[in-house]
């Protein structure tokens, strides 16, 4: 089990509410190889919350693979905003490809249309833009946003997980133009590396820190034999780094990751945040944690319970 001496509880919040939430909370772990990040949502099970702890652990005891590349394309993420602040943030990021969270609730299409609308003025006509859905549409209304976003948008990259299900995405994918891309459907299966993905999909969203760690991933990559984005599980700088790890280890990386992802953070655990600069990452280590991000005496103590119950799942 980590020493619980050499551990630290963050809680930073968000700019925006994203993933249902307006602070994120995660522990920072020490080990011989530097400090790893725990940070699974709270809503998880303590038996999905182990491949985040190996994660951490992987981090923080061995760290990474050699790398093939020393920066990383990265886009930009507009959360579920207005159409302005989404023109702002498109504008301001310096990214040519935009990730646009849609689908925040039942009747949002309109105000989906309205945000994609204004990150294609932002990026102009040679931009990417790619939407995630979260799995929140059933097969017919997948079709039916997804042909009105891609006119909104005058084209989309891809789709993310329009759907919650395998069977649900190949059905989507047989319907519409535009390229279906699986995240839930990899990382929450109960063997990403036997989830069979490739008739369902045309790209695979790949996270280390739900998969078990960067060489875990890398494995994963492999077995779904698609092209691979690998994107953030809303970390601080100190996990962001094994995803960044992650995406400088791929043989092939054909698109911008999304790793971009800090600007929605209030704040971060290190001096020198990984931030993107004219839409790249440099593949660098991000430093020790600094002071004034420590999470209430309570929280800490939630924390530290369940890096008990997690890591015993892990022996």
């Amino acid at each position: 089990m980590p020493d619980p001496a050499a551990t630290r509880v963050y809680s930073i919040p968000m700019r925006t509410r994203f993933r249902g939430i307006t602070v994120r909370e995660g522990m920072l772990i020490e080990g011989p190889a530097g400090w790893g990040e725990f940070c699974p949502f709270t809503e998880y099970s303590d038996a999905e919350s182990a491949a985040w702890l190996a994660t951490a652990i992987e981090q923080a005891t061995t760290g990474w693979p050699a790398p093939v590349r020393t920066r990383i394309p990265v886009n930009c993420t507009i959360a579920a905003i207005g159409p302005e602040r989404a023109h702002d943030i498109a504008v301001r990021s310096g990214c040519q490809t935009a990730k646009v969270k849609v689908a925040d609730h039942p009747t949002s299409l309109s105000d989906d249309l309205d945000r994609v609308e204004a990150v294609r003025h932002a990026l102009g006509p040679n931009g990417k833009i790619r939407v995630d859905a979260n799995a929140a549409w059933d097969v017919d209304t997948a079709v039916t946003n997804i042909r009105a976003l891609a006119q909104a948008a005058g084209g989309l990259e891809y789709v993310e997980q329009p759907c919650r299900t395998i069977e649900e995405l190949a059905q989507v994918r047989r319907r519409v133009d535009v390229p279906i891309a699986a995240d839930e459907s990899i990382r929450r299966a109960e063997d990403p590396l036997k989830v069979a993905v490739a008739e369902a999909a045309d790209i695979a969203v790949i996270k280390c820190t739900p998969l078990g760690g960067v060489r875990r991933a890398l494995q994963v990559a492999e077995a779904c034999g698609l092209p691979c984005v690998v994107s953030s599980a809303l970390e601080t700088s100190i996990g962001l780094a094994a995803q960044v790890a992650l995406a400088a280890a791929l043989p092939e990386l054909d698109f911008a990751c999304g790793l971009g992802t800090l600007t929605l953070l209030a704040g971060d655990v290190v001096a020198e945040p990984l931030l993107p600069v004219d839409g790249y990452l440099t593949v660098r280590e991000p430093g020790p944690p600094i002071e004034g991000f420590e999470a209430s005496e309570e929280r800490s103590e939630w924390w530290h319970d369940r890096l008990a119950r997690v890591t015993r799942l892990l022996k």
